[in-house]
């Protein structure tokens, strides 16, 4: 799957996609420009997009793959929603 977003992989995004992926027992996997990091980790999350303009390609593998892959595009919808409300998105 591949998604793409306006806000930085920065530190409440990243907390926020660490707790959903969390919830999930599959293995996921989110990969930018090469570098793939667990899903699951704040830290591997924010070495991938200091910068705004996220493009990010997510892979889950496991028994709940595609729950979690819907709960991803969800979270990132529901994000990218809330940034535009907030009145930073372009515009």
């Amino acid at each position: 799957m591949q998604l793409a977003h306006q806000d930085a992989f920065h530190l409440r995004p990243a907390s926020k996609f660490a707790r959903v992926t969390s919830r999930y027992r599959s293995r996921i996997w989110v990969e930018r420009e090469g570098v793939e990091v667990d899903g699951k980790s704040v830290l591997g999350l924010l070495l991938l997009a200091p910068l705004a303009g996220l493009e990010v390609h997510v892979r889950a593998e496991g028994i709940d793959e595609d729950e979690a892959l819907e709960a991803i595009r969800h979270y990132f919808d529901q994000d990218q929603q809330q940034f535009e409300e907030d009145g930073l998105g372009e515009g």
